[in-house]
């Protein structure tokens, strides 16, 4: 399992790759859950992995933004943030009566080479067949977060059998599986069992665990102690 980060400068990556962090999660905490940089801070971060050496190449992800579940809304958007070079672009599932037809605008994008990432949000509820919808369309992973920080976890939303039961189905369906929602250090051991693909931080690796606040170096480091000590990737 991988170590995601949401950084929002050159500076903050500088520190997250020296923690070995994998994945490069780009994205505003000040605005909203899903809120996007500006392109000019993603073309910076991008530079700047393009051209250090001293650390293993990350995967970058980043978020179009909290953007409402309309086709040629969303379709602009994924075009411009792919324009930039990231490895994955996220899309919240925020509240629709019928996410089909931005599944079906998403689709010559993805034909054409667009990995994107479902955002689920632990706080709605969904069709019990939107995952295989999502697959069907062809997105390449499904991440299931909490839409509002406001101190409560994604445990205050899931049970571990319902988490267990949503990791089954997004696996089943050949999917990469995210977990994210005010996590802390002490939480990683709880997601052993269900094998995802990485685990998302942002507040539980700031200073005073405050998603707004600075990136804490410490902390990081305590959650990716946690994933050595749960024998869920390799020592560093």
């Amino acid at each position: 399992m991988q170590l995601l980060i949401s950084v929002t400068s050159v500076q903050e990556a500088q520190m997250a790759l020296a923690h070995q962090v994998e994945i490069l999660d780009l994205k505003d905490p000040n605005t909203g859950a899903l809120g996007a940089l500006p392109f000019d801070d993603i073309n910076e971060v991008m530079q700047y992995v393009k051209n250090q050496t001293q650390n293993a190449t990350p995967t970058i992800s980043a978020t179009i933004g909290n953007a409402p579940m309309l086709p040629e809304v969303l379709v602009e958007k994924v075009e411009r943030l792919q324009a930039t070079g990231v490895d994955y672009i996220k899309i919240g599932f925020f509240a629709a009566d019928d996410y089909q037809p931005c599944l079906n605008a998403l689709q010559p994008i993805i034909q054409a080479g667009a990995k994107i990432i479902a955002v689920l949000f632990a706080e709605n509820t969904y069709l019990a067949t939107l995952i295989e919808s999502i697959q069907r369309a062809g997105f390449v992973g499904v991440m299931l977060d909490t839409a509002n920080k406001n101190g409560q976890t994604l445990f205050n939303y899931y049970s571990t059998l319902a988490l267990a039961e949503f990791a089954e189905k997004v696996i089943m369906n050949d999917m990469m599986l995210g977990f994210a929602g005010s996590l802390k250090a002490q939480d990683v051991v709880k997601f052993k069992a269900l094998n995802p693909t990485y685990l998302g931080f942002r507040g539980g690796v700031c200073d005073n665990f405050q998603r707004q606040a600075s990136l804490n170096a410490e902390k990081i480091q305590l959650v990716q102690n946690a994933m050595i000590v749960c024998c869920i990737k390799p020592t560093i």
